[in-house]
C-alpha cells in the first residue's frame, strides 16, 4: 500500500472520462437525452424564450436590478426552506435502493472534491466524525470509495471514489433528473422562465450556505 497514490482530484480509479453532462433544457417530451418520468400524463409545455427585458442577466434581471428595486422584493425564508426541503425529499424517492441520503451526499462530495481526508470531508458535510465513519464504512463495503495513503504521513489517508461509485452515482443523478424533468414539463412558459432566471440565485445561495458551514 505504501507505493499506491491517490488518483487525481475529481477522477476515479479506472474511470474512462468525465461524467456525462446533464440535460440543459426542457422540451415537449421532457429533457434532451432523458425520457420523461414514468406516470407523466399531461402534455408538456414548450419552453418560452426568456425575455431580455425581464429575465436576462440572471439574478439581477430576475430581481429587477440591484439596489432599491431588489430590496423591495419580499422573500419568505421559512417558505423557501420548506419548498426546497419538500423538493429534495421527493427527488430522493427516485434514488437507488440500498443507499441512504447521507451516503449519497458523502459519495457525491467525494466525487466532486476528492480525494479528501476524512476530517475535511466531515467539515464539508457538517457531520460528526463518528457519523462519517459509519457512512464511509457502508460505501467501502460496496466498493464505491477507496482509501489511499497520504505521501509523507503514514497515519493519514484520503478517500477517493471508485469507478463503481461513479457509475451508481450517475444512475442516481439520471433518475432524479428524469423525475424533475417530468415535473418541469408540466409548468407554463412563464413559470419556466421565472425558474430559469432564479437558478443563478439558488446556486449562489447554496454556495454561501456551504461556505458558512465550513467556517463555523
Amino acid at each position: 500500500m505504501g507505493s499506491v497514490t491517490a488518483p487525481h482530484r475529481g477522477a476515479a480509479p479506472g474511470a474512462g472520462g468525465p461524467a456525462p453532462a446533464y440535460p440543459a433544457r426542457v422540451a415537449q417530451g421532457g429533457t434532451t437525452g432523458v425520457r420523461p418520468a414514468f406516470g407523466t400524463s399531461r402534455a408538456a409545455a414548450p419552453v418560452a424564450a426568456v425575455p431580455a427585458e425581464g429575465f436576462a442577466g440572471g439574478a439581477e434581471g430576475f430581481a429587477g436590478g440591484a439596489g432599491d428595486a431588489a430590496a423591495d422584493v419580499p422573500i419568505d425564508a421559512a417558505r423557501l426552506r420548506l419548498a426546497i426541503g419538500r423538493l429534495t425529499r421527493r427527488l430522493r424517492r427516485h434514488q437507488l435502493a440500498g443507499l441512504t441520503p447521507g451516503q449519497v451526499a458523502v459519495l457525491a462530495t467525494v466525487d466532486r472534491s476528492g480525494p479528501l481526508r476524512l476530517s475535511d470531508l466531515a467539515a464539508i458535510e457538517g457531520i460528526a466524525p463518528s457519523t462519517l465513519t459509519r457512512l464511509v464504512a457502508a460505501l467501502e463495503n460496496r466498493d464505491y470509495v477507496q482509501r489511499y495513503p497520504v505521501a509523507g504521513d503514514a497515519r493519514a489517508s484520503e478517500l477517493a471514489i471508485t469507478a463503481g461509485g461513479q457509475e451508481v452515482l450517475e444512475r442516481i443523478r439520471q433518475e432524479s433528473t428524469a423525475a424533475l424533468a417530468g415535473s418541469l414539463a408540466k409548468l407554463r412558459p412563464g413559470e419556466l422562465a421565472a425558474l430559469a432566471a432564479a437558478l443563478p440565485v439558488l446556486e449562489q445561495l447554496a454556495d454561501d450556505l456551504a461556505a458558512d458551514g465550513r467556517t463555523r
